[in-house]
């Protein structure tokens, strides 16, 4: 069962280095690409023919030291890699919810230490900004508890509790806010949305 767990961890830090890999080529390459890639979003900023797995944004969190790639979609193959953005859900930065989620042992196991006013950044081929968190909750792990938005929205989560042992009974959602000003490229909010 060690090995098992070992093998997991080990192939999911190969994933993410190749991802992390990745995201480095595609930001190298973005003046190049750009319009190839904006060819492949929907006019909404939501992702479309991207493949499982594909880095899509690029996710800091200061207070707890976090710098991730965040690869689409959020199978176990993806999870064991690195955060996954939810297919159908908005890029950071553009209107509507966008939604990361990634485990509690793995990426996201300080998330709990994250309080409302704490800052996030993230970065897509279109933008980068601040975000601020508004909102902390835990919700039972059927209760739904994702929303959608018009004004652009970033929603982490993971099972909670954060350090528990076994399958989580509950889900902690962190809700947050563009930060005025923060932000370069692409950001569809007006400033009172902000």
């Amino acid at each position: 069962m060690v090995t098992y767990v070992a093998f997991e961890y080990g192939k999911g830090a190969l994933r993410s280095d190749a991802a992390r890999r990745q995201w480095e080529e595609q930001q190298a390459h973005a003046t190049v690409n750009m319009a190839r890639e904006r060819a492949s979003r929907g006019s909404a900023g939501f992702l479309t023919r991207v493949a499982a797995g594909a880095p899509v944004a690029r996710l800091w969190i200061p207070r707890i030291h976090l710098d991730e790639v965040v690869v689409e979609g959020v199978g176990d193959d993806e999870l064991n890699a690195a955060p996954g953005h939810l297919p159908g859900s908005a890029l950071p930065g553009v209107s509507g919810n966008s939604v990361i989620s990634a485990h509690r042992d793995r990426h996201f196991s300080r998330l709990d230490e994250l309080q409302i006013g704490d800052t996030i950044q993230t970065e897509t081929s279109q933008s980068k900004g601040s975000w601020v968190i508004v909102a902390r909750r835990v919700v039972g792990k059927d209760t739904p508890a994702l929303f959608q938005t018009k004004q652009p929205t970033l929603t982490l989560t993971t099972c909670w509790p954060v350090r528990y042992f076994g399958n989580a009974p509950d889900r902690l959602i962190l809700s947050a806010r563009p930060v005025a000003g923060s932000w370069s490229g692409q950001v569809t909010a007006s400033a009172g949305d902000i």
